[in-house]
């Protein structure tokens, strides 16, 4: 089963339009260039969203098949990871059928949107396919409480599993969505509370964006940045593409600068 990348770019998530950012890449050959752009800036995995002709969110297993052939071709040294985020369009037979079915190796996937009018077996079984198959689940974790309903529907061999994958969301109950490092803390106390150590990253809204991400590079967390939580560079200035702010973090890591 594949470990997390270390930096992963999430380029345009589902909600956000060219409105937002002129950047924002949508379409196919779009998303391509802002992966190879990315990938030279230190990002050595991709989170993926499907955009459709409207520009609306789209969960389809076919188009992801299409769209990781692609990226495979251009970006061989990137790990690929699907999204199954609901946005409100999709229900969860939908969303275990794309995992299941859009052929990434990396899927992230909300255990609160799952669990959605869903009976606990039918997630403890997908949860045990997708090991089976050797698809790495990436759990989204919005609030440190998700721990809770994830315990009770992962099979235990699962949940205290070291190649658990997890990611921790920060600032999405926040004023404006706005994220701080502080936000990190409460996650970390719970993993030491249930005594286990997963592969985890975080992603982070807003302004604070890098930030976070290097308080989590500080704690031993894995790092996804990019447009589709935070356009701004650490100085509050609006980021030029996606590659520049995988260029902040990464040359932040690199001790080159300070926040």
């Amino acid at each position: 089963m594949s470990a997390l990348p270390y930096l992963m770019v999430a380029p345009n998530g589902a909600r956000r339009t060219k409105a937002d950012h002129p950047a924002l890449p949508l379409t196919l050959p779009e998303l391509v260039t802002c992966a190879g752009a990315c990938a030279k800036m230190g990002a050595d995995g991709i989170h993926v969203h499907l955009r459709d002709a409207h520009g609306g969110h789209l969960l389809d297993a076919g188009l992801y098949q299409e769209t990781l052939a692609e990226l495979r071709r251009t970006v061989p040294q990137m790990a690929l990871q699907i999204t199954t985020e609901a946005v409100g369009l999709y229900d969860a037979p939908a969303q275990r059928a794309v995992a299941l079915n859009g052929g990434a190796p990396l899927v992230s996937a909300s255990v609160v949107e799952l669990h959605r009018d869903t009976p606990e077996a039918v997630n403890q079984s997908f949860y045990q396919e997708c090991a089976d198959r050797g698809i790495a689940l990436q759990h989204i974790l919005y609030s440190p409480s998700d721990f809770v309903l994830l315990k009770r529907l992962l099979p235990s061999d699962l949940f205290h599993s070291p190649a658990m994958q997890l990611i921790f969301v920060l600032g999405r109950y926040s004023v404006d969505q706005e994220s701080d490092p502080q936000d990190l803390m409460p996650y970390l106390e719970t993993l030491k509370n249930y005594k286990i150590t997963p592969d985890w990253a975080i992603c982070a809204f807003g302004r604070n964006e890098t930030a976070c991400l290097l308080a989590a590079h500080q704690q031993g967390g894995k790092l996804r940045v990019g447009f589709e939580n935070s356009l701004w560079n650490a100085d509050g200035l609006l980021a030029t593409d996606n590659a520049a702010r995988v260029e902040e973090v990464a040359r932040h890591l690199r001790g080159n600068s300070s926040v």
